[in-house]
């Protein structure tokens, strides 16, 4: 198959890029520059294939600005745009598109499942409304369109594992505020393994949670890192601080959602890792005594 993927750079896209070409895929990997042309550009380096995967968007992880929640905005929503009004142009159109959205489309604190609309107010609310409301315009084109939600994606070498290992290696790890916002997460190679069964079951439409069936608290992540890397998990860090470097972009670490991947699993899909502990071990490479 024939695949066209934006993002293909980042943490996912790579481990994502890397699992389709060793199952025998071709890829189309669109940078930033392709999908900021326009859609008549974009439509002819589309021709030919068969599954469109958006990952496109600008890093969370940094302090958001008002030019920079801009920028987190138009690299989401209009790039999905673009991405359509491209697949409209075409005459022999993709027979699957999978975006992305975020747990952060609900409100903090609630129990959401695959059928609940985002109802977010906040900024990463509407956009993901907007993201999904954008995506999901496809398939009045006749493709089949899904739409990912991501939990926090855990993996070794990138997302927020990459910045968290060192200092809880050190023993200066601890929860964010009090711990007590949910923590729904998936590992890297589940995240991958969900795409690859899209791809290939015609069955699949609409929205999917991806998340471990295991969802804990910030506080029981922190403290199962700290038992599978034998360090004490005494440091909390306090919103404020947070608050100080990420702007509203700490709401992403302060705030969580509950969500079930109920449709996932009726689809056929097995978690390789459903608990946060299975996970962790996988990612450090060490096992709580």
């Amino acid at each position: 198959m024939i695949i066209a993927v934006t993002g293909a750079s980042g943490f996912v896209g790579t481990h994502l890029c890397q699992a389709l070409t060793q199952t025998g895929h071709q890829l189309i990997m669109l940078g930033r520059n392709d999908v900021q042309q326009d859609a008549t550009q974009l439509a002819t380096q589309l021709k030919g294939c068969q599954a469109v995967i958006n990952l496109a968007g600008e890093n969370i992880s940094r302090r958001w600005t008002a030019h920079y929640m801009k920028a987190i905005y138009s690299s989401r929503v209009l790039t999905t745009r673009t991405l359509v009004s491209a697949m409209r142009l075409m005459d022999e159109k993709p027979t699957c598109f999978i975006s992305t959205s975020a747990i952060g489309a609900f409100d903090s604190e609630g129990d959401y499942g695959e059928s609940d609309p985002p109802n977010a107010t906040d900024f990463l609310g509407r956009l993901s409304h907007d993201w999904e409301a954008s995506a999901m315009e496809a398939e009045s084109l006749g493709v089949r369109t899904l739409i990912f939600r991501l939990g926090l994606v855990l993996g070794r070498d990138g997302g927020m594992m990459k910045q968290l290992l060192p200092p809880f290696r050190l023993g200066l790890g601890g929860p964010i505020g009090d711990g007590s916002q949910p923590f729904s997460w998936i590992h890297i190679d589940d995240l991958v393994g969900a795409y690859l069964l899209a791809l290939g079951r015609m069955e699949m439409s609409g929205v999917y949670h991806l998340c471990a069936p295991d969802t804990t608290t910030n506080r029981q992540f922190t403290k199962t890192l700290g038992r599978v890397l034998h360090r004490p998990t005494l440091f909390p860090v306090p919103k404020l601080l947070l608050q100080l470097l990420f702007g509203k972009g700490a709401e992403v670490m302060t705030s969580g959602q509950t969500l079930h991947s109920e449709r996932l699993s009726s689809a056929g899909f097995n978690f390789k890792y459903e608990t946060v502990e299975q996970a962790l071990i996988e990612i450090t490479g060490s096992k709580p005594a």
